[in-house]
């Protein structure tokens, strides 16, 4: 396994990586919502942030298929080897 080139690059500007985290971010609150306590005291649809974050990840791969600006991507970098 070898890292894309600029990889730092890539995790600070691609959207992919912004939407895989904004899905794990809706995957820990589908589980917190999900807890009795609180999920009796709020009157949240059951599995809206599991239906956020599928859907989230879903635009995440499209995002990484996609070419993104200020993101290289490993055709540029073998041009100039």
């Amino acid at each position: 396994m070898k890292l894309v080139a600029d990889w730092r690059r890539v995790l600070k500007r691609a959207w992919s990586v912004r939407l895989m985290i904004l899905a794990d971010i809706l995957s820990g609150l589908e589980v917190i919502f999900s807890l009795p306590d609180i999920a009796d005291r709020l009157d949240w649809p059951q599995g809206i942030f599991a239906a956020l974050s599928g859907l989230t990840t879903a635009a995440a791969f499209v995002a990484r298929l996609v070419a993104q600006t200020g993101v290289p991507n490993e055709a540029d970098h073998e041009d100039q080897t």
